[in-house]
């Protein structure tokens, strides 16, 4: 058998129940009066020991928690919630997700997962497409979205609002009620029907539709992937048994929970019986860390650069001798993690050399303790996925003491297919496949996964299912990447965003983008162009946070974030680091030219997906003449 045909992994993991509805019960009987979540609340404003503003964490038991998700299950039965039938969220991430998702799944209905982020068009065309009967809306933005586009939804009658706004807009056909009085309803029916909640757990049958999660996709219309109860009946077991997860960790949860990363993590956590702290606040995210104190966290590679650059930023804001203490510290800690990894690769054990392990302690005493005290303090691992992150940026964080788990999966996979473990990190790689998933590469360099967590095809688009899913149960990834002597796996692009230049050479550009976030700590975003060209071009993006006082300490104060970018200290900054960018790089790779854009890309102007994938083709045309321009006069023959 070739190597390009060797398959890594096992395809068997054993001991699964036939839903998380059904691990979801057992871990109510196992552990009831243990603590299952936090969550933040307002404290009263007229309270003697509160203010306004003022905020509170609280928790709920296990049994406490199956109470509501009980009463939740029973209000949809009691509105005539039937087996499969659709239920969406539309919200943020918060406690409410999760009730209503197990309430979901305990009535045997399946969730429709949709941004709060999302138009209201595209909620409708999500909402139509699952054959939605009902939503749980989180507000009054997100009923209103549902009433704008009424009259493309005859399926969907009813609307259960987290948070009631006072004076709800008129919705001819549709039912509004609160999540309180859903919940009250449920009571009620279980009044009447006791076992009804728990008959309907012991109906679900493994291959029962559980979920429908649109990919967000950077081209065309989402499409509707679907997800199956024993997808993630399979998915806790596996994230228990691999290790990454385990019973006394605290979990910090902000991820959108409408993404199937986030998703994912609740079976896991629900498999392990662990303490999750849910709070979707982005803007809360630095200040909850140290309240929260997590052991485990996951998050996308975005969040890890913009924490690296605030640092760096900081650090360079204090100029002297503490911004260069740090760039030694940063230094020290890459050193040391490349040297750690390579001495387990080669030997199976950790080791150092003697001066490298010395410069590292009295750099862990200065600089990465405050790391990790700004992180909780108790961070064992950091679960990255959804885009590559740089590996410069693995290393620092794993020589300074926070490692940053990268793993990988997509909304096709249930999200975990592999992770690295936390004994063994390799950075650059997105570690071994879960228990129960096969990977292999094909000839052509693609990725393929096999395993229960793969979907069972998109929802009413058998074509483009066959297009993926071969009939024995292998998908096709799209990405490119090779696996190790030891199994671990490395992503090397996705294979419709490779392209060759006119000169016949391949360029992957994701690792030209992840070398140059590496050594440029003022970057949001970049692009690299290419495609059928005789060079490379690049479209950057900085980060306001960080680029705003170096440009204030440069006597560009006063001016906007878009006359700094646009500036010839900065055009002369960025090029500085395009250059050290290109020392590292093939010649076909290097990037010629570039533009440094006016603002930064966002989801607003649908220019990233809600987990910040760059939308390559919507970039390219919003900055067509910016584009244009890098190559006019080029010979493009």
């Amino acid at each position: 058998m070739s190597s390009a045909q060797s398959v890594i992994g096992s395809d068997k993991i054993t001991g699964r129940p036939a839903s998380v509805a059904h691990l979801f019960l057992s871990r109510v009987e196992a552990t009831p009066d243990a603590e299952a979540y936090r969550f933040p609340v307002p404290v009263d404003e007229h309270a003697a020991d509160g203010a306004p503003g003022a905020e509170q964490w609280r928790s709920l038991t296990w049994a406490q928690t199956a109470v509501r998700v009980k009463n939740v299950a029973a209000g949809l039965m009691a509105l005539g919630i039937r087996s499969e039938d659709r239920v969406a969220i539309a919200s943020s991430t918060r406690i409410e997700w999760i009730l209503a998702d197990l309430g979901n799944m305990c009535a045997g209905a399946a969730t429709t997962t949709v941004y709060p982020s999302t138009n209201a068009e595209e909620t409708a065309f999500i909402l139509a497409n699952s054959g939605s009967r009902a939503v749980f809306a989180e507000n009054a933005g997100q009923l209103a979205k549902v009433v704008a586009q009424r009259e493309q939804l005859p399926e969907l009658t009813r609307v259960i609002l987290f948070d009631a706004p006072a004076d709800p807009p008129a919705a001819d056909g549709l039912e509004l009620l609160t999540l309180a009085e859903l919940e009250e309803r449920g009571a009620a029916y279980l009044k009447e029907q006791p076992e009804a909640v728990d008959q309907a757990v012991a109906a679900l049958d493994p291959e029962q539709l559980a979920t429908l999660i649109y990919t967000s996709g950077t081209t065309g219309r989402p499409k509707g992937v679907r997800l199956v109860h024993d997808c993630w009946a399979y998915e806790g077991v596996a994230q228990a048994e691999c290790g990454l997860l385990r019973p006394d960790d605290v979990q910090f949860m902000w991820l959108p929970l409408s993404h199937v990363f986030g998703k994912t993590l609740i079976s896991g956590q629900i498999a392990t019986g662990h303490v999750m702290a849910v709070d979707g606040r982005v803007d809360r995210i630095i200040h909850n860390l140290p309240v929260v104190k997590p052991t485990i966290m996951a998050s996308a590679p975005r969040i890890f650069e913009k924490v690296y650059n605030g640092i760096a930023g900081k650090a360079r804001a204090e100029g002297g001798a503490k911004y260069k203490i740090f760039l030694w510290a940063a230094k020290v800690a890459r050193q040391y993690a490349r040297a750690a990894q390579e001495s387990r690769v080669a030997t199976g054990k950790e080791s150092v050399p003697f001066v490298l392990g010395l410069q590292h302690s009295i750099a862990d005493k200065l600089v990465y303790a405050k790391i990790r005290a700004a992180f909780g303090g108790r961070m064992r691992g950091s679960v990255s996925g959804s885009a590559a992150l740089a590996p410069e940026i693995g290393y620092f964080f794993l020589g300074a003491g926070v490692p940053v788990l990268e793993g990988y999966g997509l909304t096709e996979t249930s999200a975990g297919s592999a992770v690295n473990p936390t004994e063994d990190v390799r950075v650059g790689t997105v570690g071994l496949p879960l228990p129960g998933t096969e990977a292999r590469i094909a000839e052509d360099g693609e990725i393929l996964l096999r395993g229960p967590g793969v979907m069972r095809g998109y929802h009413e688009l058998p074509e483009q299912t066959e297009e993926v899913l071969e009939p024995d149960g292998w998908f096709h990834t799209g990405d490119i990447g090779e696996l190790d002597k030891d199994g671990y796996l490395r992503i090397t692009d996705r294979k419709k965003d490779m392209f060759k230049t006119s000169g016949g050479k391949y360029v992957a550009p994701s690792e030209v983008e992840g070398k140059f976030k590496a050594i440029c700590p003022f970057v949001s975003n970049i692009l690299v162009i290419g495609n059928g060209r005789n060079y490379c071009t690049a479209l950057i993006s900085l980060d306001e946070t960080v680029i705003m006082p170096w440009a204030a300490d440069r006597g560009l104060s006063g001016k906007s974030y878009a006359e700094v970018v646009t500036s010839p200290e900065v055009r002369t900054l960025i090029n500085g680091f395009v250059q050290r960018l290109n020392g590292e790089l093939q010649r076909w790779q290097t990037i010629k030219k570039f533009t440094v854009l006016p603002r930064d890309l966002d989801i607003e102007h649908g220019e990233l997906t809600p987990s910040l994938k760059i939308k390559r083709p919507v970039v390219e045309q919003t900055y067509a003449d910016a584009v244009q321009e890098m190559y006019a006069g080029a010979n493009e023959a």
